[in-house]
């Protein structure tokens, strides 16, 4: 399995900038597609982001299309979330998470997860 840990998160205000990382260790040979997800109070954990493993690919939630961008670096085993123009909405526990189908954003095809980071961005 893959081992992932995120970089902190922080407070932000709004229309500022975070950027989240991920490292990942072990059999990352099986992590075909990277994905962040957050999960704010109130609300089920969604995907706002997803990579496979060429990087050709990438998914966004309407919601952080035009702000958000995920990259991916291989040869680090690393994966990032850049994120601009940040709303109060954005506020949100964010997971890092390892998945298994290139094409599926589906939480039961993600096996490994980071342990999450707060990010708050105050208005």
């Amino acid at each position: 399995q893959v081992q992932l840990v995120e970089s902190r998160g922080g407070l932000v205000q709004a229309g500022g900038s975070l950027r989240l990382s991920c490292a990942a260790s072990g059999r990352t040979f099986s992590s075909v597609l990277m994905g962040w997800f957050r999960q704010a109070p109130g609300k089920e954990r969604e995907c706002v982001a997803a990579i496979n493993w060429s990087g050709r690919s990438t998914y966004y939630a309407d919601s952080v299309k035009g702000r958000f961008t995920i990259s991916r670096d291989n040869a680090k085993n690393t994966v990032a979330l850049q994120m601009n123009s940040l709303k109060p909405e954005d506020t949100a526990v964010y997971y890092c998470a390892a998945g298994i189908r290139a094409w599926s954003i589906a939480i039961p095809d993600f096996r490994s997860w980071g342990q999450g980071t707060q990010v708050t961005v105050s208005s």
